[in-house]
Parts: structure tokens; sequence; C-alpha cells
């Protein structure tokens, strides 16, 4: 097995700012939101006083919503360079169930290649998810939020109790693919240093 390695360049600059202002954004919203949802729980439990930003409701509120604006703007701002630069293209697509079903049994086996280079194909299918899963849980909490103003938005997603539902299931899959992130980066930790603009090393071989 070649176990040379090369230096790899970190990732751009525009997408590691907007990488870190989403995720603090996004972990803002996550605890707001626990938060709201300990005013009025959806399923019979409720998250622990310790884990939730605000205090109460009219704080999650307004934690809530002011992350939900900076969180707007960096994903507009990462979609435009997304689409201007070619990085979806390039790094997103092709992807198909057979390459995801492949790498899936590489990883449950230990043997999925990270090596800094490209995203494999469960990774693809992951980020892509995820940011479909930001904007729709941006626009089904508008929809709770202004019922009125974007009374076209409640109606999209089947009024208030069908979209607070949908919103709650949104934002469990994105808290989900935190513990998911953050756990593979625990076991890869040269792809952090890439994100934080520094240099990880490239194996050849895995």
């Amino acid at each position: 097995m070649n176990t040379h390695s090369t230096p790899r360049a970190p990732h751009p600059l525009i997408l590691r700012l907007t990488h870190w202002v989403g995720a603090a954004a996004m972990i803002c919203m996550i605890l707001s939101g626990w938060a709201i949802y300990n005013a009025a729980p959806l399923l019979p439990f409720s998250f622990p006083q310790w884990a939730v930003l605000g205090g109460w409701l009219g704080g999650g509120i307004a934690w809530h919503i002011a992350a939900m604006w900076v969180l707007m703007a960096d994903g507009l701002v990462y979609l435009a360079w997304g689409l201007g630069s070619g990085h979806f293209k390039r790094d997103f697509w092709p992807v198909s169930m057979g390459g995801v079903w492949r790498d899936v049994r590489a990883a449950l086996r230990g043997r999925l290649a990270h090596n800094g280079g490209g995203y494999n194909a469960v990774q693809k299918v992951l980020y892509a998810g995820v940011v479909l899963a930001a904007i729709l849980a941006v626009l089904s909490g508008l929809s709770m939020w202004k019922p009125v103003q974007f009374y076209w938005l409640s109606l999209l997603f089947g009024g208030y109790p069908v979209a607070r539902g949908i919103h709650f299931a949104l934002m469990s899959a994105i808290s989900a693919f935190v513990v998911v992130h953050v756990t593979l980066v625990v076991l890869v930790p040269r792809s952090l240093l890439r994100m934080l603009g520094g240099f990880g090393r490239l194996g050849a071989g895995a």
C-alpha cells in the first residue's frame, strides 16, 4: 500500500467563512428552538434547561429569529458562491444510489476512504440533504412566525400545526447531522484542519 501523503490546500475562504458562520447560527437556532419547544412540547418529553438558549419562550424566540436572519444571509452567500463557482456541480455531482450503497458498506466495514480530495457518495448525499433541510426549516419557520404575511407559505406547509411538526422533524434531522458530522471530524481530524485554514495530509491509499 502506498502511504505517501501530499499536502492539501485549505478550503476556499468563502467556504470556510460560510461554514463557521452557518454552524454558529444553526447551533443557536437548535438550542433556542429547544426553549420554544419546551413551552408547548409536541412529544412527551422536554429538553433540560441547561441545554436551551434563551431560558424561556420569549427569550428563545428572540434568539431564534436573530439566528434565523444570520443563517438566511449566510445561506444566500453560500448558495450564490456554490452555484457561481461550480462547487455544487463539481463536488456534489454526480452521485448514484449504487455509489451510496457501496460507501455505506465500506463505512460499516471501516474501509471508507477519507482522502480529503473530494466527497464520497455518502457525504454528497448528507451535505446536499442538510442544505435542503436548512432551506425547508427556514421556510417552515417563516410560515409559523408570520402566518398572515406569509399565508402562502402557511398553506404550502399545510397550516400551522402541520408546519410545526415538519419544522421539528427538519431540525431533528439537522441536529442528527451535526452529531454525525462532529463524530466524523473527531475520527478524521485532518478534515478540521482544512476547514480551519490549515493543511491536512492526503493519503494515497486507504
